[in-house]
């Protein structure tokens, strides 16, 4: 049976940005599952399986519907034992947890400085209206005034991966030596970012753009289907 997932898109539903929907079609594919996606824009969100939740992903397997990244995943683990794990035991889903939190209070709230004019280009002119409007009223300024931060804030963005840059010294995935759902947590920040914007958010040379790289590689590719901006 075929999984389906709710993807976040804008004006070009071929190309999906949202980093909490790359983590579940990476999950998906990690546990060789068949998936088809449904490109969904901002002002559709809200009618996705009958308003189950005001955010997306949102999966629908058979008659069970999911939302939410982290119990997506989880779900996906419960459900497909046999499958390839996503987080091998309750040490794994606790450093995800905590790789999750982390993620998304260090690199997401700069990807929004880097990317909100880019994100805010992509969508259709409603979606654009929506996407200005919500944006600004949670930064409390213009769009234009966020992304002016963005050149400041680069070398001290790149510091604040230290700890995954020592620790990728060490092994080659944040999950040891394969991928769990910790480093498609991460990825899914990054990945967000090369779709929306083309801004260098890290050098070549830095470890960390180096397992991107291969975490770009994974599951067949996936990651690199949607071209950089």
């Amino acid at each position: 049976m075929t999984i389906v997932l709710y993807e976040l898109v804008g004006r070009d539903t071929a190309r999906p940005f949202s980093p909490h929907c790359w983590k579940i079609a990476m999950a998906l594919a990690h546990k060789g599952l068949t998936s088809s996606s449904v490109p969904t824009r901002f002002l559709e969100v809200p009618a996705v399986e009958g308003g189950i939740s005001k955010l997306v992903p949102v999966i629908r397997d058979g008659e069970k519907v999911i939302a939410d990244s982290f119990a997506i995943a989880l779900y996906l683990d419960e459900t497909y034992p046999e499958r390839p794990s996503l987080f091998s035991g309750d040490g794994g889903k606790a450093m995800a947890r905590f790789i999750e939190r982390w993620s998304q209070l260090t690199i997401h709230p700069y990807i929004n400085t880097v990317a909100v004019m880019d994100l805010h280009a992509m969508q259709d002119e409603p979606n654009a209206a929506y996407f200005r409007q919500n944006r600004e009223q949670r930064f409390g300024k213009r769009l234009e005034e966020v992304v002016a931060g963005r050149d400041a804030g680069l070398n001290a963005f790149r510091a604040s991966l230290e700890p995954l840059r020592s620790m990728l010294g060490y092994q080659p995935f944040i999950g040891g030596a394969s991928p769990l759902f910790a480093d498609y947590i991460v990825f899914g920040a990054l990945q967000w970012a090369r779709i929306a914007s083309p801004y260098r958010l890290l050098e070549q040379s830095d470890i960390v753009a180096q397992w991107f790289e291969r975490c770009l590689d994974l599951n067949g590719g996936l990651g690199r289907t949607v071209a950089a901006a």
